[in-house]
């Protein structure tokens, strides 16, 4: 049976989309497109996003996927740090970027009519399935401390080295032909983007749901008879939180092989996903820097709860201490990855940010844990205070600039505390300019529609506190001791 691309209720043969990607090329091409170049991505999950992606990338090209949650002015600096010779979007996400569209900026609409809309523009060339040297990539912006943006920019390579990375994807998703792949999250996040991109790569069906909701994904389980599935580990709690009669009404026996990543999942809850769908869940764990670079079976984490794997293939894990020295099995320090073989990456326009994550060639991710005898990885904690909620990355100087840009706002402390759904959800601990007491005229609503207005609504705070903020000796604030009383409430809720 010919492989299929499936988005929402429209299936297509993957070799029409293959071809429609050819005819993208052509059309860049014919732009000017050149090996190297980047275009911006701004767009829902899509045949036009798969097929930008294929013709971007068979020219040796950057596609740069960009969060359309993000506000106009978030997606501005995208545009203007990486210097798109083209953006390409739904016709709605680019006409509400107003004035943060750079002047000049060629655009191509897709939805849209006209000589400026994605399918006559496409259609105005015949599909040409010449490739560059296979090198093509995404560049994905990740912000860092700071909370600004940067991408993820993968080196010029060998074409062997280009090789063992779709190997090494390949490997890590069980990507072969004859695979059913159900992809659940935006493809504007890098995890359901390699999925994807590697079962397409390998000629495998994929299914791409347009928005998850759990009881349709049981429901394409069962009518398409998927055999691999992604999930992050809050669509597990969803999952789990149907009613068991739904759960059971539906044959998901085509499942032979189901990941999960982006976060750390709880436990309770992995115990529970082995426990319904049997031996088949696996974990990676990665970066956006590094790439995936260790993998874990069922069976493997029941030996070891709380791993998340070991090395694939070339991936080689190292920790290190405080002092720089490498630790030995079952010393906690920083967590360093490398896969040996696979293209380097840098920071576009920040050099030195690359090199302030590596050490001996392994890159740092900002994550504490360890080893054990067997080389098994163990996480302990995040080095910075990066909030993962949902599988999406959060970084709280971000929100706190915003809070203290409000005129009643003296000091603010944002941080992760534990939700039982997403992983971690935002909690914000304001000090305001007059004291609670003397009521300064401002609550959380209104603090939370402030913020609306500059950040992506996933960035604002579910939990908002008004109190004097503790510092320490030194000034710095003790953001610890407020995250503290939530792990604290949170151990108690376990232990009762």
């Amino acid at each position: 049976m010919s492989a299929t691309l499936t988005i929402g209720a429209v299936t297509r043969p993957l070799a029409e989309v293959t071809g429609e990607g050819h005819r993208v090329a052509a059309a860049l091409r014919a732009q000017g497109l050149a090996a190297g170049d980047a275009v911006v991505l701004l767009a829902r999950n899509s045949f036009a996003f798969i097929e930008v992606s294929l013709g971007v990338r068979q020219l040796d090209a950057y596609v740069v996927p960009v969060n359309w949650h993000w506000t106009p002015a978030e997606i501005g600096h995208v545009l203007r740090d990486c210097a798109p010779r083209l953006l390409i979007g739904d016709a709605d996400l680019i006409d509400g970027l107003g004035s943060q569209r750079p002047a000049g900026l060629d655009v191509v609409r897709i939805g849209g009519s006209g000589a400026g809309g994605y399918d006559a523009w496409k259609a105005a060339h015949a599909p040409d399935p010449t490739r560059g040297a296979g090198l093509g990539s995404s560049m994905i912006y990740t912000s860092g401390t700071t909370g600004r943006p940067k991408a993820v920019k993968r080196l010029p390579a060998s074409s062997a080295e280009a090789a063992h990375r779709r190997l090494f994807l390949e490997t890590v998703y069980d990507a072969r032909p004859g695979n059913v792949a159900l992809v659940t999250g935006p493809l504007y996040h890098l995890f359901p983007q390699a999925v994807a991109m590697a079962h397409i790569g390998v000629g495998a069906s994929v299914v791409i749901m347009e928005q998850f909701e759990a009881e349709r994904a049981l429901d394409l389980i069962a009518r398409h008879r998927i055999t691999h599935a992604a999930f992050v580990p809050t669509l597990f709690t969803r999952l789990l939180h149907l009613p068991e009669k739904v759960r059971l009404a539906h044959d998901l026996s085509s499942l032979a092989f189901v990941i999960h990543s982006g976060a750390p999942c709880p436990g309770a809850i992995k115990r529970r996903m082995i426990e319904w769908l049997g031996p088949i869940v696996f974990e990676s764990y990665g970066s956006t820097e590094t790439g995936v670079v260790t993998r874990i079976s069922a069976g493997e984490w029941l030996e070891r709860p709380g791993s998340v794997g070991r090395p694939l293939l070339t991936g080689e894990v190292r920790i290190y201490g405080e002092d720089g020295a490498r630790l030995g099995p079952g010393e906690t320090g920083d967590i360093h990855l490398r896969i040996h073989g696979t293209p380097d990456f840098t920071f576009h326009n920040d050099p030195a940010k690359r090199a302030a994550v590596e050490r001996e060639g392994f890159i740092s991710c900002g994550d504490i844990g360890w080893l054990d005898e067997d080389g098994y990885l163990f996480l302990c904690d995040r080095r910075v205070d990066m909030i993962i909620s949902g599988g999406v990355n959060i970084y709280p100087a971000e929100i706190e600039a915003e809070l203290l840009a409000h005129p009643q706002v003296r000091d603010a402390a944002v941080f992760g505390i534990p939700d039982a759904e997403y992983g971690e959800s935002v909690a914000a601990h304001v000090e305001l300019e007059s004291d609670i007491e003397n009521d300064a005229g401002l609550d959380a609503a209104q603090l939370r529609a402030w913020l609306r207005e500059r950040l992506a609504g996933y960035k604002v705070p579910r939990t908002i506190v008004f109190e004097q903020l503790p510092r320490q000796e030194s000034g710095k604030l003790a953001k610890r001791v407020l995250k503290e009383r939530y792990l604290a409430a949170a151990r108690d809720m376990i232990d009762g």
